[in-house]
């Protein structure tokens, strides 16, 4: 199985800089069609002392009118000492068709470079890509050596 066939790529957010606040404007999720997602939250600087967690939550309408809330023991704690690492969550079968990661930070300082989604387990494939979240993506079957 190749996974550049059979995933949707996903930038929820961009560069987040140092603070205490917590981040919860990210890009949704749309799982309609995908049995699964996988959640990459890429640290940066983490200040010694913060408490830091990421959780998952869900709404059927994308907060239209069933507010977003938090899905049952998806909070991970980032440690203080997590400085450039990934914290990944995935999430299986979720039961509601929208899902949107909540970054919450107090204490201290804490940066982070980016996060990002892979949906995975497409009803059909191969996935089209959204231009918006990638604009390049290769596939390369048993490549020879030679000039890249």
């Amino acid at each position: 199985m190749n996974l550049s066939k059979n995933a949707k790529f996903l930038r929820l957010n961009g560069a987040i800089s140092a603070a205490t606040t917590d981040v919860t404007n990210m890009t949704s999720i749309d799982m309609l069609g995908y049995q699964a997602v996988t959640l990459l939250v890429s640290a940066a600087a983490i200040t010694t002392g913060a408490v830091t967690t990421v959780k998952m939550q869900a709404s059927s309408d994308d907060g239209s009118a069933d507010a977003y809330s938090d899905l049952e023991g998806t909070s991970v704690s980032i440690s203080d000492t997590s400085d450039s690492t990934l914290t990944v969550l995935e999430i299986a079968n979720p039961q509601k068709r929208y899902l949107k990661p909540v970054i919450t930070r107090g204490t201290q300082n804490a940066a982070f470079e980016g996060v990002f989604a892979i949906c995975t387990g497409p009803k059909v494939a191969p996935v089209t890509q959204s231009t918006t979240h990638v604009t390049i993506l290769e596939l390369h079957h048993a490549p020879d050596e030679g000039t890249a």
